[in-house]
């Protein structure tokens, strides 16, 4: 319970809209917040904790174009949130000292920081590489396997599992992706 409080007081620092249930932070705060969690818990201790599908929006791109987003419910983002305060440190100890792409307390601004600092040093050569479209791509079989080769828990796959083969509402219509990782939740950056 002590980690779905954390969750819940990161998912609520971060806002953010409700997904395709309507449901908001301030509707489960008014409805009470030890009802919730307490209903969480229930359902991942009973392994019935399934995600809902997701709400598609879109957001411009400063290169043209739009960028889909796929919103999770206030309910799934908190236990996104849960499970990663868990996996995170697991995998975080094995990144490079030279990653700074989606991890904690790194971003662009220390990797700017860090490519001056080797330019003094003499370094003159900067390779950036981006892969297109590659949370969309990423083959949900691989990475599980992937996951898997670091998480020993079962349940904590399961979980993961249901998000990467959660439907997105679009238009109206529900539908199931075959590949890639929904960007827009708190699991993005590790799946």
């Amino acid at each position: 319970m002590d980690v779905l409080w954390e969750a819940w007081r990161r998912v609520k620092a971060n806002r953010g809209s409700g997904g395709v249930d309507g449901v908001t932070l301030k509707m489960i705060e008014q409805s009470g917040i030890e009802v919730f969690l307490s209903g969480l818990q229930a359902d991942l201790k009973a392994h019935t904790y399934q995600p809902q599908a997701l709400r598609r929006v879109y957001i411009p791109k400063a290169s043209g174009g739009q960028r889909p987003l796929s919103i999770p419910t206030v309910r799934d983002r908190v236990v996104q949130q849960a499970v990663r305060m868990i996996v995170e440190p697991i995998f975080e100890v094995r990144f490079s000292p030279a990653s700074f792409g989606f991890r904690p307390g790194r971003g662009a601004q220390q990797a700017v920081k860090e490519v001056e600092m080797l330019m003094n040093w003499g370094l003159v050569q900067v390779i950036e590489t981006d892969i297109q479209d590659c949370f969309g791509t990423i083959p949900h079989q691989a990475l599980m396997k992937k996951l898997a080769s670091r998480i020993a828990d079962g349940a904590i796959l399961k979980v993961i599992r249901a998000w990467l083969k959660c439907g997105v509402m679009e238009g109206g219509q529900e539908r199931s992706p075959v590949a890639g990782t929904p960007q827009g939740g708190v699991m993005t950056p590790l799946t």
